[in-house]
């Protein structure tokens, strides 16, 4: 995408958020502050509380008092055991990962309106292969502004740098370190109720910079060619056909841009895609929530030598409520994403999963997941199927300490003429959580 795409593509969602402001400015002398009496929103889904979600007011941290802002710090220090570090088929190389995560939020405390920032960072040491040490860093802030009582405007941005997982099919087998990408993040959006409608509509941008890995030998492996810049457009209607029910339609329209094309590479991955979904949000009773929507997605490639990838898009997030201490939360995606394999333009990834969060006593909460997916690549005879598993237990000490203890499993098994490795990761892992 050329620059002036992108400064149009941004001066129309900036145009939206000013209408929405406008039009609340037109009805100021009918008041502004009427929200105050209005019934509830039409689109809340709050009836109930999940076990995560649940205030546990002598386990919450009190927080600093900074003005109109609170400040929680936090810091998690983490020993996991990894029997599969490289994510290898054979040979496998075990090793003792020490982990230590500070971080700091703060959070305005204003009767309208909202404010957010935070900072963190992930340090891993490992104790024999020291070549895998990394070093990841976050920062964000985002906020919204309350129009009216039925109309607001939201944005946030973000930066990080992260590390590319071993059991990536994108990492490269031949780099001695993990890969390391830098990912920058903005969104806008606004949203108006009109009773029983809803309009909104975003704009997201992400830019992936990723830095070249090195042989042992010290040769560089190129990760160029997955550096890109991606812009979307998103709007969506929603009307409430009751208070607990509300039906949707949402249109969203990306772009994929790779900072080299030919000939510096042989061929080019620039896309443009769509994504149309309808469905429905809803609550029923106090038992269920979620919302479920399904659809058409398509991502279409400039290069000619890229077929079209195409075909039903999907996604859903449902919380059931057996009792007030069982959640089950189950999840579902199917999404076009883009490739690090060369020779792949993207692929077409199926994903769902299940968790239960149990609260076996009110400091004492207990997890189970599990997950399936599949990626089917276009440009390649490859097809990826993963499965992963975990259960974990965290005791809240007080205010101050938690305590979690956890197993995952990771099992990734790959077919075609261009599949990749099967393989198998085990964790098992401790964190100490300090906070105030």
């Amino acid at each position: 995408m050329t620059a002036d795409k992108n400064i149009l593509v941004a001066s129309a969602a900036i145009m939206v958020a000013v209408s929405v402001a406008d039009q609340a400015a037109a009805q100021s002398a009918r008041g502004a502050l009427a929200g105050a009496s209005r019934t509830a929103s039409n689109f809340e889904r709050d009836r109930n509380v999940s076990v995560r979600q649940r205030p546990r007011e002598d386990y919450q941290a009190m927080g600093l008092r900074m003005g109109a802002f609170m400040a929680y710090p936090k810091l998690s220090l983490t020993a996991e055991h990894n029997d599969n570090i490289y994510g290898l088929a054979t040979n496998e190389v075990e090793d003792m990962i020490w982990r230590v995560q500070p971080e700091v939020s703060l959070n305005s405390t204003w009767s309208r309106h909202a404010l957010q920032a935070y900072g963190r960072a992930t340090i891993n040491r490992y104790q024999d292969f020291d070549s895998e040490d990394t070093e990841d860093y976050a920062l964000g802030a985002s906020g919204r502004i309350d129009v009216l009582a039925t109309a607001n405007i939201t944005g946030g941005v973000d930066w990080a740098q992260l590390t590319e997982p071993r059991t990536s099919s994108s990492s490269p087998l031949a780099s001695a370190s993990p890969i390391q990408y830098d990912l920058t993040s903005a969104n806008i959006g606004a949203a108006r109720e009109f009773n029983r409608l809803r309009l909104s509509g975003r704009y997201d941008y992400r830019k992936y910079d990723y830095e070249d890995g090195r042989t042992a030998g010290g040769t560089p492996v190129e990760q160029d060619d997955r550096d890109r810049e991606v812009n979307a457009l998103t709007a969506r209607a929603e009307y409430a056909v009751s208070p607990a029910t509300a039906l949707f339609a949402e249109v969203s329209k990306n772009w994929r841009e790779y900072r080299l094309s030919p000939p510096a590479v042989t061929l080019s991955r620039d896309s443009e895609g769509v994504q149309a979904l309808v469905g429905a949000n809803f609550e029923l009773g106090a038992v269920t929530r979620g919302e479920v929507g399904v659809g058409y997605i398509s991502q279409e490639f400039d290069d000619s030598a890229f077929d079209e990838i195409e075909g039903l898009g999907a996604r859903a997030q449902v919380e059931w409520f057996p009792t007030q201490l069982t959640t089950v939360t189950l999840t579902g995606t199917r999404t076009v994403e883009d490739s690090g394999i060369p020779g792949s333009s993207g692929y077409l990834s199926t994903n769902i999963g299940a968790q239960v969060d149990h609260e076996l006593l009110r400091n004492v909460i207990l997890t189970g997941q599990i997950a399936s997916g599949k990626d089917e690549y276009e440009g390649v005879d490859r097809e990826d199927d993963r499965l992963t598993a975990g259960v974990s237990a965290t005791y809240l000490l007080n205010r101050r300490a938690g305590v979690t203890v956890g197993y995952s499993y990771f099992d990734q098994s790959s077919s075609g003429a261009a599949g990749g490795a099967d393989f198998a990761v085990n964790k098992v892992g401790a964190t100490l959580t300090l906070q105030f």
